[in-house]
């Protein structure tokens, strides 16, 4: 099998390149090629007996989605992307990244002419409020940002692609994926996992937005399974609506800071410190916060049940299980 990820320089490409290599198959076909593309060079895994190949460009530049396709992969996971406080700051940016990049590398598949498997990364910004307590799927997509939009036109070529034959795509609407590893990003959701990464490193958080907000998370773990899982379905069990809304936990900031106190203590939620960002604010106070997520559920797609379990899977996987001192 012949796989090919977009974005795979990011966080969640970095990661689902990890579990690749450590499966070495996927759907129960051993991995024999694997593409890494993005806008900075991707690290090669360790994958003995795997062709190795890491593309470096802009995807939306003429003929950059031809040569991708090249070695026709059987399966697609387009992560890349600009993120939504970048993509709301810089419109031409947004744009060409997440829309036209978007659709050249659809249309690249569709020139190749072999449907493979493509798994999108959308987002939950592609709704909008007002919202009802908890939002169905079936719930009007509505966004109230650039970065939504974006998403949502590319949920739509997704569906529109897999109708027509050209591939057989599966979309997942991520929620905030918290807790994020490394440095603060430009996403406007970049202090969900900001206060809770910082504090467990002993550093100082920002908190830009009221304790009351409340929305939906998964690790980054479970963001990895979502992809895999999505790779695998069933196409037939999908149906004709492609795009899935992924289960998550549905907290206030105020209820992870009681989690991090819960794990790590007063002296790491004494850390946090509140300033208000009208421009972060604005974006958040936008977007929803609880999910049915029922159609995921039913296909099996599973996350975390608590927001503790969420911390504690980022000690896991990215503090070597402990706490620092």
């Amino acid at each position: 099998m012949r796989i090919l990820v977009t974005g795979a320089a990011g966080m969640i490409g970095r990661k689902l390149t990890a579990r690749l290599a450590r499966d070495g198959a996927l759907g129960g076909r051993p991995i024999t090629a694997l593409d890494l593309h993005d806008i900075v060079p991707a690290a090669a895994p360790d994958m003995p007996g795997v062709d190795i190949a890491v593309h470096t460009g802009d995807l939306a530049a003429p003929g950059a989605g031809e040569s991708l396709l090249a070695g026709r992969p059987d399966m697609v996971f387009h992560l890349a992307g600009v993120v939504s406080g970048e993509a709301e700051a810089n419109f031409d940016l947004g744009y060409r990244v997440n829309l036209d990049g978007t659709r050249a590398l659809f249309d690249a598949i569709r020139l190749a002419g072999h449907a493979p498997r493509v798994v999108f990364t959308s987002s939950i910004a592609v709704f909008g409020a007002p919202f009802p307590d908890v939002i169905p799927d079936e719930f009007h997509l509505t966004p109230l940002t650039s970065y939504g939009t974006q998403k949502l036109v590319g949920e739509a070529l997704l569906a529109d692609y897999t109708r027509r034959g050209f591939l057989d795509g599966v979309g997942i609407r991520l929620p905030t994926i918290c807790v994020r590893p490394g440095k603060p990003n430009k996403a406007a959701s970049g202090f969900f996992s900001g206060i809770i990464r910082e504090p467990l490193a002993g550093q100082e958080a920002i908190l830009p937005v009221p304790r009351s907000v409340v929305h939906t998370h998964a690790s980054p773990r479970s963001a990895v399974n979502f992809l895999i899982h999505a790779a695998e379905i069933d196409g037939a069990a999908v149906g004709p609506r492609r795009n899935l809304t992924m289960p998550g936990v549905a907290v206030s900031v105020g209820e992870q800071i009681e989690a991090l106190e819960r794990i790590a203590g007063a002296k790491a939620a004494r850390l946090i410190r509140e300033e208000h960002d009208e421009t972060i604010w604005a974006i958040v106070k936008g977007w929803p916060t609880r999910f049915a997520a029922r159609r995921a559920r039913e296909l099996g797609f599973k996350a975390e049940e608590s927001f503790d379990e969420i911390i504690r899977a980022h000690i896991e996987d990215e503090l070597g299980g402990k706490i620092p001192a």
